[in-house]
């Protein structure tokens, strides 16, 4: 066996990047330092601060470390606080509301309509993969898409694969488009609060060459999400939402 020295092994970066809301710390991301504001945006998303891009008054990037200050609209961020609700530790993704364990809190819609044909599914995960430079490089990131049906609108990759979520959400938003009909392809298994993120988004569904939680299948289906797992094999896993 040939040796193979230190600095020849794939190894993945990762940094922390911190943000404030309205001049108060909201969170700091172990994260893949590169498309930082797309990171950003997409998070506020998830998490409520902003509805659409309108509702972020601004966005500076501190000019010596990895951080940001957003200002968002006072009652956005009132609204999140007067609803603070206990927190707990996410399936490998940090604090999350607890909330999450209890899919009655998601709203009831009605379903949001249909994934495309399998051979198109693997069409658009075939492209997620070519894009896919750090996996092809070290083979320990995760990506995630979002697509029209056609084509893939927005790509990301990140050591975190909410984290790359929240990239392609927030790239979205930041081209001035809504994600709101679009699928959304992931590469790690769907978790409750990928499924929150995808319904908050108005996502119509989430495909994933893994597969879902449990508690990721109770919020789809009450919040009208179509989950598709194990979408590129012989036999894709349909999870339709409540009908």
């Amino acid at each position: 066996m040939p040796h193979v020295t230190t600095s020849e092994l794939a190894a993945v970066e990762e940094s922390p990047v911190w943000l404030e809301v309205n001049h108060q710390p909201a969170v700091t991301w172990m994260c893949t330092p590169d498309l930082l504001e797309e990171l950003v945006v997409g998070w506020l998303h998830g998490e409520g601060y902003i509805r659409t891009l309108e509702d972020l008054i601004s966005l500076r990037p501190c000019a010596t470390d990895l951080g940001f200050w957003a200002e968002v609209p006072e009652e956005r961020v009132a609204a999140i606080r007067d609803d603070e609700r206990r927190r707990v530790l996410a399936s490998g993704c940090g604090a999350v509301s607890v909330a999450l364990a209890d899919p009655e809190s998601v709203p009831k819609t009605a379903a949001r309509g249909e994934a495309p044909p399998v051979e198109q599914m693997r069409v658009l995960f075939k492209e997620m993969f070519h894009r896919g430079k750090r996996y092809q490089e070290t083979g320990g990131i995760h990506a995630a898409a979002v697509t029209d049906g056609s084509a893939l609108l927005a790509h990301a990759e990140d050591i975190g694969r909410h984290n790359a979520v929240d990239k392609v959400i927030g790239g979205i938003l930041l081209e001035g488009r809504g994600p709101a009909g679009h699928g959304l392809l992931v590469t790690g298994r769907i978790s409750a609060e990928l499924a929150f993120k995808a319904a908050r988004a108005g996502l119509t569904y989430v495909a994933t060459i893994s597969v879902p939680s449990t508690l990721a299948l109770s919020i789809a289906r009450r919040a009208g999400v179509l989950l598709v797992g194990r979408a590129v094999s012989g036999s894709p896993q349909l999870h339709r939402p409540d009908q």
